[in-house]
């Protein structure tokens, strides 16, 4: 299982992301639909990104899935974050109180 702080990078693109929750979804977590590695990993050259993944990240947010994992995109890239075909959400931010 992929372990909380783990640093993980796309094989198709540019995305590279921290694990800030774990769960046993993430041993399926890809990046424009090919599987992620560990940063500075071996990447295979023949992949390409899905078309239908093909979406991208947005560096500094946070994405989620219906099971809890959470990611921090520190690098953004072309792919969609996904576990397996079904793409992973922003988390929202949460509301501040009002102070009066």
């Amino acid at each position: 299982m992929i372990k909380n702080g783990a640093r993980l990078q796309s094989q198709v693109c540019d995305t590279q992301v921290i694990v800030v929750r774990s769960a046993e979804s993430l041993d399926d977590l890809r990046v424009g639909g090919a599987p992620v590695v560990p940063v500075g990993g071996d990447v295979d050259t023949g992949l390409t990104i899905d078309p239908g993944l093909a979406d991208g990240t947005l560096m500094g947010k946070r994405y989620v899935d219906d099971a809890g994992a959470e990611v921090l995109v520190t690098k953004a890239g072309a792919g969609t974050l996904s576990i397996g075909s079904t793409p992973l959400t922003v988390k929202e931010a949460k509301p501040l109180p009002a102070s009066d």
